[in-house]
């Protein structure tokens, strides 16, 4: 099987999506700030004792708890689907399409849906707490999900924002792609990026 791995964050889209929901969430849920104080306490003791990423956001989508998910999910993406990408909206997909990202499932199930992906993988969140349900989907726990779906598939292109984080998926691929800003997609070798 052949497939194509996509990041989505700043790669099919140029934003964070888990902070504009956020950001659509207070403006449209405004009660929620009552915890801001809660989530502030998880990014400062995350930035302060380097704590586990994954326990941060338990802390930042704990107020998913306090608004009608689907509903404002669904209002989300009828605001900010017309901001994907053309390139991956008109592309005219050969491959099995996966999207490997750290944005929690509750968010991106639907937009991977109207896009018509075959394959989302990301951060899974309990629905009602927003606790994160495992670890976060980034760095190399993006190959060890997709393998453990995946174990025989021939990866032919990946394209990501970010050759940090994401060198752990671009290593997969037969062609890597950098996505910048505004889109714009520069090919690159694999072995010359990261020369070990």
């Amino acid at each position: 099987m052949k497939v194509d791995i996509y990041d989505f964050d700043k790669t099919l889209i140029p934003f964070d999506s888990g902070l504009r929901f956020y950001l659509w969430c207070l403006l449209h849920y405004p009660y929620i700030i009552i915890l801001g104080p809660y989530a502030l306490y998880g990014v400062v003791r995350y930035c302060l004792i380097r704590n586990d990423f994954t326990k941060m956001k338990k802390f930042v989508f704990s107020f998913i708890r306090l608004i009608p998910l689907e509903k404002t999910v669904d209002n989300f993406w009828n605001r900010y689907e017309n901001r994907v990408f053309p390139w991956f909206i008109n592309r005219n997909r050969e491959n099995k399409t996966v999207i490997i990202s750290a944005s929690p499932d509750f968010l991106l199930e639907e937009i991977a849906k109207r896009l018509d992906v075959d394959c989302l993988i990301c951060t899974r969140h309990n629905r009602t707490t927003g606790e994160v349900i495992g670890k976060n989907c980034r760095c190399d726990e993006k190959v060890r999900r997709f393998r453990e779906l995946f174990p025989e598939a021939e990866v032919c292109d990946v394209r990501s924002d970010s050759t940090a984080h994401d060198k752990y998926i671009f290593s997969l691929g037969k062609r890597c792609f950098h996505i910048e800003k505004g889109g714009v997609q520069t090919e690159f070798i694999y072995s010359e990026m990261y020369k070990e």
